[in-house]
């Protein structure tokens, strides 16, 4: 199957620019990240960001709601909040809030007060060291419970609360032997059925770890090596092409430049094909692409691309390009007989991406809507029909 980058990436000024909403819920810094959840079940989706939740669903006049003391900081430097994911940590039937901090340090969750609206909600740590950039919350062992893929003390592996009390920390479950590789800035980290049996396996940049039949007694996760770039954002498993199997998708450098897929042949190694080059080889072209999330965005049942630039990842004079307008995309994947083709359609550009983007769809109406919490601010964009 033939594999081509048309539009997106060689005309994007000509392609169709989709309407959203956007919603600037604060221009104030609190974190990295963002993330949804119906907080007072209410039926609407509210946001959280920093210390803050917004009430969904009129986020034009969204009220904050603080769930934690902090005070905005300084875009200069970092913060104490790198990600920011929603569940129910302690299975009482209110959405709490797992906050990951700066890379090495705690994570810790914050359980919902059940319809108390202002004030702060009941902290208690998680794990004591999380590394990585791009730590991932979802059900990596398939038993319908929400876990935290992580390395620590150079190995790369999961934890999650104990049902029976998940007051108490998470314990830390290893799947690969201590690396040098699994350090607390490490970047490029996902989960996906890259082998196509049934269980999520471990995604990062030199390649995937599969998942064994059972986890009893944590049993070592097999290696295979492949080269997904030189350590990006969030590593996302899918059949971009349509042919029954998984391939990979993310950007290749988080401080740097481009985004791609890789896809899966018959023997199981990958062939990679540029999504967003570097400079002086397409448009859309923006450094920084620190974030990825794969959402289909137009209701066609292909998952499409959103990312952005993170800008000020180390400051007003780190990195390529630090200063360029923070710029939001997401590219519409296409199949057709020439191939696969990923159409970039801008979102914004006064916004970006923090070192998490979540795209889903807020408010049902079948398309994909996007929320960010960064160095700018914290945003919600939903999508128009």
């Amino acid at each position: 199957m033939r594999h081509l980058v048309i539009a997106g990436l060689l005309a994007s000024a000509t392609a169709a620019e989709p309407p959203f909403a956007k919603h600037v819920l604060s221009t104030l810094f609190f974190g990295e990240g963002a993330d949804v959840g119906d907080f007072d079940r209410d039926g609407d989706l509210d946001v959280a960001s920093g210390p803050f939740w917004y009430e969904g669903p009129d986020f034009a006049a969204a009220k904050p709601h603080r769930f934690y003391q902090g005070a905005a900081l300084d875009p200069h430097g970092y913060s104490e909040h790198f990600f920011t994911f929603v569940d129910d940590v302690d299975g009482d039937g209110w959405e709490d809030i797992v906050v990951v901090g700066f890379p090495g340090r705690a994570a810790r969750w914050f359980a919902n007060p059940r319809g108390l609206r202002d004030g702060d909600w009941i902290a208690r740590i998680a794990h004591g060291s999380v590394d990585n950039e791009s730590p991932q919350w979802l059900d990596l062992t398939g038993d319908g419970r929400g876990e935290l893929v992580f390395s620590t003390g150079g190995r790369l592996g999961y934890a999650a609360p104990d049902p029976a009390d998940p007051t108490t920390p998470w314990v830390f479950h290893p799947c690969t032997p201590v690396d040098a590789h699994f350090h607390r800035f490490t970047h490029g980290l996902g989960a996906g059925d890259v082998d196509g049996d049934g269980r999520r396996d471990l995604i990062e940049s030199r390649g995937w770890w599969r998942q064994p039949d059972s986890l009893a007694g944590d049993p070592p996760w097999a290696f295979n090596a492949a080269a997904f770039g030189d350590g990006g954002a969030q590593m996302h498993a899918d059949d971009v092409d349509g042919d029954g199997d998984a391939d990979v998708i993310t950007s290749l450098q988080a401080h740097g430049y481009g985004l791609a897929w890789f896809e899966q042949v018959d023997d199981g190694s990958f062939i990679r094909h540029v999504i967003m080059d570097g400079p002086g080889r397409g448009e859309p072209c923006f450094s920084q692409p620190h974030a990825v999330a794969l959402m289909d965005m137009d209701g066609d049942g292909l998952k499409d691309v959103v990312s952005g630039k993170r800008r000020w990842a180390h400051g007003p004079d780190g990195d390529p390009e630090p200063n360029a307008p923070a710029v939001l995309y997401w590219w519409k994947l296409g199949r057709g007989a020439g191939g696969v083709t990923w159409t970039a359609q801008r979102i914004d550009d006064d916004s970006g991406v923090g070192t998490q983007v979540e795209a889903l769809d807020i408010d049902s109406d079948g398309r994909g809507d996007v929320v960010v919490g960064n160095k700018k601010g914290t945003f919600v964009f939903l999508q128009r029909r």
